[in-house]
């Protein structure tokens, strides 16, 4: 994207040179010889930056039409970045002015090097102040549906927790079928108790039932109920998981693991509402919304011809993905926050959790914090302490903390483009700027 700026100066000499200097380096370029014009354009146009001289009639030196063009320039645009070109008789006006927010000053004659790396870096500086006003917004937004939401105590900081949690509240307040997919240990049961803690049928039943964790000749008496004598051992009737739930919510957890005699009798109920207990010819209706949940490719299965492509469809009207612990980095600090409170980490030891694959998920996580409270229940703990399955491969994916020297050295190196340096650490713009400010380096 080619970004524009806006050049105010009465000299017409000083409009061509700044002009030729910044489309040689691909800038769009907007002059206007007259504080009258600037602000039009400014109102008119998208300029993402402004050069502005400090005089604009020929027997004026005193910097205050300068002065007066940067005020109205704020009050329509208060992020406007504005370089100000003045000569030495200006400068005290000029400082007043950067005091008041302009970006910088350059004196005159300036030099073409110096007036680039500036643009630049304000440049870069205006798009990540962009993304953060954008960030801060929708975060704002997330935040007041949150807290008027009951997250059924589930912890998170990171943007794809949000995105998730955010669309399980949308999701709850309808009616229909939810497929919740993820890795063992990742969160899926506490997706669906949002679901159902939001929806309309919060006062309704919530019945649970672990298809994975049932031996599979009892798993259609465990959904759909059973007479006695229906089979060997029962010698009373059984009431289902499904009749049990009528009027509210069933969660069908590792739906994977049901067989494909309870998923004729799944999909039917899916369906129609209706069903029959095992050993029962009486046609039974009830009304239940069905979640489920599976750590299984169910695209998968039904190649192999282990799950049924209608029941699928059928549970899949809306999926919801959990993503594995080792791709929400941000949430690995929060939840270890949670789970030992006001304990002290390192910072080696920090970024190497953030790092560590966590195969076992927030289960391992907790279980990890757990073995930490009884081992070591007082002082600074280090990565050792959490007894990971490779802490020192985690050690080695957790890149250093730059120095103050090493980002000096950098910023040299790259003339003070934020973007180079950022890369070059890993970085991105705004954690280098906070790193920036934190250790008082000037750009």
């Amino acid at each position: 994207m080619t970004h524009k700026i806006l050049i105010v100066d009465d000299n017409q000499a000083v409009l061509d040179a700044l002009s030729l200097l910044l489309e040689i380096h691909d800038f769009s370029v907007v002059t206007a010889t007259n504080p009258f014009d600037a602000l039009q354009i400014v109102r008119y146009q998208r300029i993402e930056l402004v050069i502005q001289d400090m005089n604009f009639t020929s027997d004026t030196t005193s910097g205050e039409e300068g002065k007066a063009l940067f005020y109205e320039l704020r009050e329509i645009n208060p992020h406007l970045p504005i370089i100000l070109i003045t000569a030495w008789t200006e400068l005290a006006t000029a400082i007043e002015l950067v005091k008041a927010g302009a970006a910088d000053y350059l004196p005159k004659p300036w030099d073409d090097a110096k007036l680039l790396v500036c643009i630049a870096n304000l440049i870069e500086l205006g798009s990540a102040k962009k993304i953060v006003a954008t960030h801060n917004r929708h975060q704002q937004e997330r935040e007041g549906t949150f807290k008027s939401a009951d997250l059924a105590g589930l912890i998170f900081k990171s943007t794809a927790m949000e995105r998730l949690v955010t669309m399980a509240l949308q999701v709850a307040k309808s009616d229909i079928s939810a497929l919740i997919t993820g890795p063992n240990g990742s969160g899926k049961e506490c997706i669906a108790h949002i679901i159902q803690k939001n929806s309309p049928l919060v006062s309704q039943p919530f019945i649970k039932v672990n298809a994975g964790a049932l031996p599979q000749e009892l798993i259609e008496a465990e959904l759909f109920g059973a007479e006695a004598g229906a089979y060997t051992g029962i010698t009373k009737q059984r009431i289902g998981r499904f009749e049990a739930a009528d009027g509210g919510t069933l969660f069908l957890d590792e739906i994977g693991n049901l067989p494909l005699s309870g998923q004729i009798k799944l999909l039917r109920v899916l369906q129609t509402g209706e069903f029959e207990r095992l050993g029962s010819t009486k046609t039974r209706k009830v009304d239940v919304r069905v979640i489920s949940a599976t750590n299984e490719n169910l695209l998968q299965a039904i190649q192999q011809g282990r799950f049924r492509e209608d029941l699928y469809y059928r549970l899949n009207v809306i999926e919801l993905n959990v993503p594995a612990l080792c791709e929400r980095q941000d949430d690995v600090l929060a939840l270890i926050s949670h789970f030992l409170p006001h304990r002290e980490l390192t910072i080696n030891t920090e970024q190497a959790l953030q790092h560590y694959k966590w195969p076992g998920n927030v289960r391992e996580l907790e279980n990890a914090c757990k073995r930490v409270a009884v081992l070591k229940p007082t002082g600074a703990l280090t990565v050792d302490d959490f007894v990971l399955s490779s802490p020192v491969t985690a050690q080695q994916e957790a890149k250093a903390e730059p120095t103050k020297q090493e980002i000096e050295h950098a910023m040299r190196a790259h003339q003070g483009v934020i973007a180079k340096v950022a890369r070059e650490f890993g970085l991105s713009r705004q954690a280098l700027y906070r790193r920036l400010q934190k250790m008082g380096i000037d750009y």
